[in-house]
């Protein structure tokens, strides 16, 4: 599964690069909505969550814009990038309502399978409006008391959405802002400064995407997502905004006709470890252990590291089967072999285990 991107056609002039204050704050506000997903912030997260009880509650209301699917609202829709959050917010505080409502009802309704309705057919009363608002309540009942008051009255809406987060950046973001955005220009900046050199830009992305790999000879990119889809950036520009706080999550955003948004984790926000891992690599490891005889062999490996002839001893198996089941193993990067004079050592990447889970590792060491 992944999301095709085709870039071609678009030279350095056509990709922008900067931070966006209002994408970050988005993404802070996601870890603050599903913090049992982003345990690496567990501390960010606590002084974040420090908050007064009513300004807690108000953005608990709001959470669907940013809980799980994001409201295309928070990201880039013009070029440049806005140079801070206040014009970020005015810029929203200026839509026109059609184009405000067009943004901000796929968000209510959660859901890119099912479109939205039409910006100019939500209207009070309409059949057409209360339909939206019962595929909303059937997401959640958060999300239907949303829908019912962006159609009731999608100005007061508006209002009451500028003044949670504007709440937010005076209660815990405005300090962190300062802290990352100079960074993010920085990393703004190295990325501008490679889009520049005499290369494809589609060779440039490749490297700087998180797991994104160049597909056959054309432009096209692969990003290792579970998600299925393939965005033709065409005539559009493409906007790349860098961020601390969007770890692990790389997000694409389509859906609007100005520009094709990728907001994704700068290297030095991903926690340390071995990387993030592709899907494939996920459903080896997963495969592999799915078989009783592999989990029983991995047992053996969990001591000091062994011989493939004492590993058919102790299993009371052959040495060419012992082989095979190492081999697949070792193609997972779940067994380490090493060489001691004229014999080969096996031991289990307990610490490759242990990144799966934590009831994994039990379960093999049970």
């Amino acid at each position: 599964m992944s999301i095709i991107i085709d870039v071609g056609g678009l030279g350095p002039a056509d990709i922008a690069a900067g931070p966006s204050a209002l994408s970050e704050l988005m993404a802070s506000l996601h870890i603050l909505a599903e913090p049992e997903h982003h345990p690496e912030a567990a501390e960010w997260t606590a002084r974040a969550a420090a908050v007064n009880p009513a300004l807690r509650d108000e953005l608990a209301v709001f959470a669907p814009l940013w809980a799980r699917f994001r409201c295309r609202l928070f990201y880039p829709r013009a070029l440049p990038v806005a140079a801070d959050l206040r014009e970020e917010l005015a810029a929203i505080e200026d839509l026109p309502r059609t184009e405000f409502l067009g943004l901000v009802a796929p968000g209510v309704l959660g859901a890119s399978a099912r479109p939205a309705p039409a910006a100019h057919e939500l209207r009070p009363g309409t059949g057409v409006a209360e339909e939206y608002v019962r595929q909303c309540r059937r997401r959640s009942h958060s999300r239907g008391d949303l829908a019912v008051e962006l159609v009731a009255d999608p100005a007061a809406f508006r209002a009451r959405l500028l003044a949670v987060l504007r709440a937010a950046d005076a209660a815990f973001f405005a300090d962190d802002w300062r802290n990352l955005g100079p960074a993010l220009d920085d990393h703004a900046r190295e990325v501008r400064r490679r889009l520049a050199r005499p290369r494809p830009p589609v060779d440039v992305l490749t490297e700087l995407l998180p797991t994104a790999s160049r597909v056959g000879p054309g432009a096209r990119i692969r990003l290792d997502k579970l998600q299925i889809d393939e965005v033709v950036v065409g005539r559009r520009p493409l906007v790349l905004v860098p961020s601390v706080r969007v770890w692990p999550h790389l997000v694409v955003k389509d859906e609007d006709p100005s520009c094709v948004v990728v907001q994704y984790a700068v290297r030095a926000a991903v926690p340390s470890g071995p990387g993030q891992l592709s899907l494939r690599a996920l459903h080896d490891r997963l495969t592999a252990l799915a078989s009783p005889g592999r989990m029983e062999l991995c047992r053996h490996l969990l001591g000091e590291p062994i011989t493939t002839s004492e590993l058919a001893t102790r299993l009371g198996s052959t040495e060419p089967q012992v082989s095979r089941t190492l081999r697949q193993l070792r193609e997972a990067g779940l067994v380490r072999s090493t060489r001691d004079g004229k014999l080969v050592r096996h031991r289990l990447a307990t610490d490759v285990v242990r990144a799966l889970g934590d009831d994994v590792l039990a379960t093999v060491m049970r």
